[in-house]
C-alpha cells in the first residue's frame, strides 16, 4: 500500500513538472487534480496498455522497441482526453511529456524506493 501511495505521488509530481516544462500541457486545479491525473495515468497504463502492446506487437518488434515511446505518449494523450483538469495539445507534446514524466519518475522512484525501506 505503501508503495502504491508513493507511486501515485512521484507521477502527481512528474506531471506537474511536464506541465510547467513542456508547452502545450496544461493541468488546471492543484494538487488534488494532479493525484486524479496520476491515478488515472496509472489506471490507463495498467489497463489499457497492454492491450496496445499486444496489438502492436508486430511494430514494436519491427522497430526494436521503439515503438514503444509511441505507445507511452499515447497512454499519456488518452490519459488527457479523459480528464477536464488536464490537457494536452498534440502528439508532439503528449510524446514529450511521456519522455519527461518517465524521467522524472525512474529519478523519483528511485531516490524514494532506497529510503523507503
Amino acid at each position: 500500500m505503501k508503495s502504491l501511495i508513493i507511486k501515485t505521488l512521484v507521477t502527481a509530481v512528474a506531471v506537474w513538472i511536464a506541465a510547467n516544462v513542456v508547452p502545450g500541457i496544461h493541468v488546471s486545479g492543484g494538487v488534488l487534480s494532479l493525484l486524479v491525473i496520476a491515478i488515472i495515468f496509472g489506471l490507463v497504463n495498467a489497463f489499457v496498455r497492454p492491450i496496445v502492446k499486444l496489438f502492436s506487437f508486430g511494430l514494436v518488434l519491427l522497430t526494436l522497441g521503439l515503438f514503444l515511446l509511441v505507445i507511452n505518449a499515447l497512454m499519456f494523450w488518452l490519459t488527457a482526453g479523459l480528464l477536464d483538469s488536464f490537457a494536452v495539445d498534440g502528439f508532439v507534446p503528449a510524446f514529450l511529456g511521456s519522455l519527461l514524466v518517465s524521467v522524472v519518475s525512474f529519478v523519483l522512484s528511485a531516490i524514494f524506493d532506497g529510503k523507503s525501506d
